[in-house]
């Protein structure tokens, strides 16, 4: 049966593949080829037996035939009928128009975000429900991985270090059914492997960073196929040789330029600044030899616990995502506070996600629906969990209801006993060597290789006043019980504000609920906000422990309710409330504002504008009286560093070298990344020290070596 429609996916092809079809092509063929790959925008797709058509002209068909993992990792499984074939630009562009895969040897076990969750190859995830047709997990599925994005730090599954393979080689799949490993394979080397990068590593990182350059040097709008094959090619050399976080790094690099060449997408220049800086950072420590076995990566797995897992529900989570998805994540926790997820996103969009808040839960033969799993309780047996803490539905797996437990008792109370100040300390590292850093990663990507979901964080507070759609609170000390017949004492305030504002889901209704009752304790859970400073994003809410000025909620809600699904009303507050003082206008504006609000933003906006318009453009805004306005004003907030940085990365993007005759011979796009990657590494420190420094109760000092965002008087390049 054939089926022809506009909007059907192309299936994923392995970075080899698009690498090669555009490595065959005339130099007056890659002038055209993203032209060619921009006009198959509208092209109608069809599909027979697996195979994928796509007619590029009367007299040539496009047709693509992935593998059993919906891949297409092999040149031969790309065909055109026109003459030129294989060395013609039909193909190219239609590989070209493909999203980027992996050819892994087991499941794909790419870890997505949460809003481009969906049902993966030979594993889906707990709590989407299947439909009546029987069990189809082993057959192929083309469209598998087509919404999978690799994180920055997150390599693929089941690429294992090779030595003396050709970078045309490519690594087969072994059998697709075989299990997972019991656990991830460790990040560190051997006590016998060498303490440093191999000679061929060192060399495919040195292709990654001259690749990356290039891209730099261009910026997203002069970044087309061409570069990106080359990118993708040097991607999958370094895959060969073992460098699974430098070719993470460097397919993110890539999704992210197709992303922002969308005229449909939402700004993300946030994240392709963080994947570039991810990839350059990796390449350059690599191809100098630095012997820190965090830079090579490790090898994800899908982690098999052993024995049962006994799990217990702590709230609901509703996802807006984009391409139209929307669905819940279900968080839950065991008793050694290990952070776990169940997750169903689907296509659907904020009705679905409305909708699947009480959807049914399918655990092969266990029924059920995520508000009893989310006030209740799972043991799982035969679990098998993503590196990102998804629970997975393979075979084998077994799942039975169990009591749930409240938020104050033993594992779920464990999540409130520490503070904001010492969470935000970690949610924040300082380090870009042994992670994404710079608050770049995902919330959902968890920790890496561990297995375990990014844990929530939890505190008790008190309102103060409503801000708009947020709320200003103070945090309860701890031990709030104590104080149950008078206030605590006035603490700093803190901005919560509400996961999403769609007007298809419970959030904003809630808030204004909370916001009308000042003096009102409750406690919160959610998770921080990596671009407001002092800002928790509340996922649910419950009441405090010990005081009468709290929350009265049912008892089948055992104790919380998850804003985005549960509405509050009257009945839920005490009668009487006593309002707490109002807090200053200056210490909420100093502490709850946006950290673009610091003067760091004048670096950031050169930074994000040189990956944008490229190095043309990054010489052409450091031009002019507004730049030297931009430096004068950093160097004033005492950011010195911020200020030599920028000045140094205009006069580089702007000078071209002479050769021997006293020609220009264009501009070196090495020494020009490198001052640019002087200035992201010296903007992403300089904003998690604003973050660290600025949550209350932390205890901060200011340091000139380029992290300092009050008192830096470095010099020269962080």
């Amino acid at each position: 049966m054939t089926h022809s429609d506009t909007t059907t996916p192309l299936p994923p092809v392995a970075p080899e593949v698009f690498a090669s079809a555009v490595e065959s092509l005339t130099t007056r063929l890659r002038g055209r080829l993203d032209a060619a790959v921009e006009a198959l925008t509208a092209a109608p797709v069809t599909t027979e037996g697996g195979t994928f058509g796509v007619r590029c002209g009367e007299d040539a068909l496009v047709t693509l035939s992935p593998d059993p993992s919906g891949a297409v990792t092999d040149t031969e499984q790309a065909r055109c009928t026109c003459l030129l074939a294989p060395r013609c630009l039909h193909r190219a562009a239609v590989l070209g128009a493909c999203p980027v895969a992996v050819t892994e040897p087991a499941r794909p076990v790419v870890i997505a975000p949460s809003v481009l969750s969906g049902p993966g190859a030979g594993a889906e995830p707990l709590g989407a429900v299947p439909s009546a047709e029987p069990d189809r997990s082993a057959e192929p599925n083309p469209s598998a991985g087509a919404d999978r994005i690799a994180e920055p730090n997150q390599p693929a599954d089941g690429i294992r270090p090779t030595d003396g393979i050709r970078p045309t080689e490519r690594v087969r799949p072994t059998e697709p059914n075989r299990l997972a490993d019991p656990g991830p394979e460790p990040a560190h080397a051997p006590a016998d492997a060498p303490t440093g990068p191999t000679a061929a590593q060192i060399r495919a990182a040195a292709g990654l960073w001259t690749a990356a350059a290039a891209v730099l040097s261009a910026g997203t709008a002069g970044t087309g196929a061409v570069l990106e094959a080359e990118l993708l090619r040097a991607a999958h050399t370094a895959r060969l040789t073992g460098l699974h976080r430098a070719e993470a790094a460097a397919l993110s690099v890539v999704r992210c330029l197709r992303t922002a060449r969308d005229p449909y997408s939402p700004d993300r220049r946030a994240e392709l600044v963080t994947a570039l800086r991810e990839l350059l950072v990796v390449a350059h420590l690599l191809k100098s030899g630095v012997p820190e076995p965090a830079l090579i990566g490790a090898v994800r797995r899908n982690h098999r616990p052993d024995g049962s897992l006994r799990l217990y529900g702590v709230c609901r989570e509703p996802v807006i995502g984009a391409d139209d998805l929307g669905g819940v994540v279900t968080h839950l926790l065991d008793d050694d506070g290990r952070w776990y997820t169940l997750r169903d996103v689907q296509p659907g969009g904020p009705a679905r996600a409305r909708r699947a808040g009480t959807a049914l839960v399918a655990i092969r033969s266990f029924l059920s629906d995520h508000f009893r799993v989310s006030r209740g309780g799972l043991i799982i047996s035969g679990a098998t969990v993503s590196p990102g803490g998804r629970l997975l539905a393979e075979r084998g797996v077994r799942a039975t209801v169990a009591a749930g437990r409240r938020w104050t008792e033993a594992a779920p109370a464990t999540v409130f006993a520490r503070p904001l100040a010492e969470s935000a300390a970690v949610r924040f590292p300082a380090s870009l060597v042994g992670g994404a850093g710079g608050g770049g990663d995902h919330e959902e990507a968890g920790d890496p290789g561990t297995g375990y979901a990014r844990p929530l964080i939890g505190c008790d507070v008190e309102i103060a006043a409503a801000d708009g759609e947020d709320l200003l609170v103070r945090e309860l000390p701890r031990g709030a019980d104590k104080f149950a017949d008078c206030p605590p004492a006035p603490g700093p305030p803190v901005r919560l504000a509400p996961a999403h504002s769609h007007p298809a889901l419970a959030h904003t209704a809630n808030f204004r609920q909370l916001g009308a009752r000042p003096g009102l304790r409750i406690r919160v859970l959610g998770r921080l906000d990596p671009d407001r400073v002092t800002t928790l994003r509340v996922l649910a809410v419950g009441p405090v422990p010990g005081t009468e000025a709290t929350l009265r909620l049912p008892d089948d809600w055992q104790g919380r309710a998850d804003l985005g699904y549960d509405l509050l009303h009257s009945d839920h507050f005490p009668p009487d409330i006593t309002s707490p003082s109002p807090p200053t206008l200056s210490s909420c504006a100093s502490r709850a504002a946006p950290s673009g609000d610091s003067p760091l933003w004048r670096v950031r906006r050169l930074v994000e504008l040189a990956v944008t318009g490229g190095r043309r453009i990054a010489a052409e805004a450091t031009r002019g009286n507004d730049h030297d306005g931009h430096a004068a004003a950093l160097r004033r907030s005492g950011l010195v560093t911020g200020s030599d940085l920028i000045t140094t990365l205009g006069a580089v993007a702007g000078r071209r070298s002479l050769d021997d005759f006293g020609r220009h011979s264009g501009a070196d796009p090495d020494q020009y990344a490198t001052q640019w990657l002087a200035s992201a590494v010296y903007l992403a420190a300089a904003e998690t020290d604003l973050k660290h420094g600025t949550w209350p109760g932390h205890e901060h000092t200011h340091t000139d070596s380029g992290h300092g965002t009050s008192t830096d008087t470095g010099t020269g390049n962080s």
